[in-house]
């Protein structure tokens, strides 16, 4: 099927259901400590929601290898098999930690494209540096040092750098590059959790406070995130780190021939696209499911790359 029949518009409220029935299933083992009882609840409302859009859709990132993910793997199709062909990258709870202690910005994720046209990354870890929109392209690199990037950013925003603010997952793996932005003056959000969230916090810096992402976090959670990121504007660069062979491989299987590659944000996302995420957990980006005598409300945005909208929405669901 041709590209131009994605119709995005018309998918978009649907995209947005889908991720809502998992934030609303995952809400019951919210702060009971069980990671996987979570991630469970929220795959399976998930995939019942997909198989009702009219789409014939491939996962393209999912939660793992087919015989690894109990469901919604990767390669697994979904929708009610008429309609357009398209990509479905998701994550129905990017945050298990978070909503098992009941930890801010635990989020159920998902963006859908046309067939072929997002990124299929391997499940490795990928170097990843975004900013917000309305900087010229090039401001930041990959190649640059931390404290260069603090730097270059600074003075593009004509700003102090102690004015800047980096979100940086907290990993042992970061402390050399935490211990050189500390150089700058700028300040740090460590997050536990949830690198989606901590990209899409560029796109929005007055409401968020942060300006800059930077680090190493999956590679399947990059692309997510630079659909995000294409709908609300902003740049981000990735590029695939390998700790073995193994990883190469895997890369290699995913169709990957050059492995030093740098991915902008539009070579991860190569066609229009449309995002829905909705909160599970209270955070800056969305409010949390909240609970009311006979309902639950769960807070959404939905976001289309073609038109930049964005929109918010509050869902109140009887229960």
């Amino acid at each position: 099927m041709a590209k131009t029949d994605f119709n995005d518009r018309m998918l978009s409220l649907g995209l947005a259901r889908v991720s809502e029935a998992a934030a609303l299933a995952s809400a019951g083992w919210i702060g009971r400590g069980d990671e996987k009882a979570a991630d469970q609840a929220a795959v399976n409302a998930m995939r019942d929601q997909l198989n009702k859009l009219d789409i014939r859709g491939t996962v393209v990132i999912g939660e793992g290898e087919r015989d690894e993910a109990p469901m919604l793997y990767i390669g697994e199709e979904v929708g009610s098999g008429t309609g357009p062909e398209v990509d479905i990258a998701l994550d129905p709870l990017e945050g298990t930690t978070l909503t098992a202690k009941d930890m801010p910005n635990a989020l159920c994720v998902i963006a859908m494209a046309p067939r072929g046209t997002l990124l299929h990354a391997p499940d490795v870890y990928m170097e990843k540096l975004a900013i917000g929109p309305g900087y010229r392209n090039g401001v930041v690199t990959m190649d640059m040092s931390p404290s260069e990037r603090v730097n270059a950013l600074a003075a593009a925003k004509g700003c102090s750098t102690h004015d800047i603010t980096v979100c940086v997952l907290e990993r042992p793996r970061h402390e050399e590059m935490i211990a050189e932005l500390r150089t700058t003056d700028c300040a740090i959000r460590l997050i536990t959790d949830g690198d989606v969230a901590g990209v899409i916090h560029c796109a929005e810096p007055d409401k968020t406070g942060i300006d800059m992402y930077m680090g190493s976090g999956g590679a399947p959670e990059g692309v997510l995130a630079a659909a995000a990121l294409k709908c609300m504007g902003g740049q981000m660069f990735g590029r695939l780190t390998f700790r073995n062979d193994d990883e190469r491989q895997r890369a290699k299987n995913a169709g990957i021939s050059n492995l030093d590659r740098v991915y902008t944000r539009d070579d991860m996302v190569t066609s229009d696209v449309i995002f829905a995420g909705t909160g599970v957990t209270d955070g800056s980006i969305l409010a949390g499911i909240k609970r009311e005598v006979g309902y639950l409300t769960a807070d959404t945005i939905l976001m289309r790359s073609k038109t930049g909208s964005v929109r918010r929405m509050s869902y109140r669901n009887p229960v």
